[in-house]
C-alpha cells in the first residue's frame, strides 16, 4: 500500500523550516549559497528572490498539473519558473538595482535552482494550489533562514560588519571568511550544528510518541482485564 505524504500545515512547515531544511539537510541550492553569502543583506536578497520564485512557480505549476502532459512535464516547469525569474530580474533592475548588481548572474541562475524544480516535481505536481503554495513558503523561508544566518556569520567574522554596520575593528576579523574556502568551513559547521539539534528534536519527539503510545497500551490492557 502506497504511503500517504503528510501535507499538514504544521508537517510542511516543520519540514520546510527545520527537519528537510533545502540547505542544511537536503544540501540542495549549495552554488548560490556559496557565492552569494559574503554579506548579510546579499544572503537575504538572494534567499527572497528564492524564496519567491518557489512559490509563485508552485502555485502555478499546481494550477496546470492536470493540463501538462507527464512527457514534457520537466521543460514545463523550466519554463514556468524561466517566465517569474524574467519577472523578478526586471523588478530588481528598477526598484532595487544595487541588488541587482551585488548578485548580478545569480538572479538568472535562479531558473535551474534544483529547489524549486524539485519541489514542483515532489510537490506542487501532486497537490492543490494552497498546500503547494505554503509549501513554497514554508520551504523557501528555510532556504532564506538558512542563507541569511550563513552570510550572518560569514560577514560579522569576516568584515567585522553585520548589514553593513561595523561591529569590530579590521584587527579581530578573519578575511579567509569571506573567501570560498571561509563559505565551505562555515556551511559544514552550521549543516553539522542544524542537523544535531534537529536530530535530537526528532529523537525527543519520537520517545515522546512511544511513551504516549506504551501508556495508552497499558490503559486498554488494564481495561480489558478489569472488563
Amino acid at each position: 500500500m502506497a504511503k500517504v505524504q503528510d501535507t499538514s500545515i504544521s508537517r510542511l512547515a516543520k519540514d520546510g523550516l527545520f527537519t528537510n531544511n533545502t540547505l542544511f539537510i537536503q544540501v540542495l541550492g549549495a552554488c548560490p549559497a556559496l557565492a552569494t553569502t559574503t554579506s548579510a543583506v546579499n544572503g537575504l536578497g538572494m534567499g527572497l528572490s528564492t524564496a519567491s520564485i518557489l512559490v509563485f512557480s508552485n502555485l502555478l505549476i499546481s494550477l496546470l498539473r492536470n493540463f501538462i502532459p507527464k512527457q514534457i512535464r520537466i521543460a514545463a516547469y523550466i519554463v514556468v519558473i524561466a517566465g517569474f525569474v524574467s519577472i523578478l530580474e526586471i523588478f530588481l533592475k528598477a526598484y532595487i538595482p544595487a541588488l541587482d548588481k551585488s548578485l548580478g548572474l545569480f538572479i538568472p541562475l535562479i531558473t535551474t535552482n534544483c529547489i524549486i524544480l524539485a519541489r514542483a516535481e515532489s510537490f506542487a505536481s501532486k497537490n492543490g494550489p494552497l498546500r503547494s503554495v505554503l509549501d513554497g513558503v514554508f520551504a523557501g523561508a528555510g532556504f532564506a533562514l538558512a542563507l541569511f544566518l550563513l552570510a550572518s556569520v560569514r560577514e560579522i567574522t569576516g568584515s567585522g560588519t553585520f548589514m553593513g554596520l561595523r561591529i569590530f575593528g579590521d584587527e579581530f576579523t578573519l578575511k579567509v571568511m569571506i573567501s570560498p574556502a571561509g563559505a565551505f568551513i562555515t556551511l559544514g559547521i552550521l549543516t553539522a550544528v542544524f542537523k544535531t539539534l534537529t536530530g535530537r528534536f526528532a529523537g525527543k519527539n519520537t520517545e515522546i510518541k512511544e511513551t504516549r503510545q506504551e501508556e495508552k497500551k497499558d490503559i486498554k490492557e488494564k481495561e480489558g482485564a478489569e472488563n
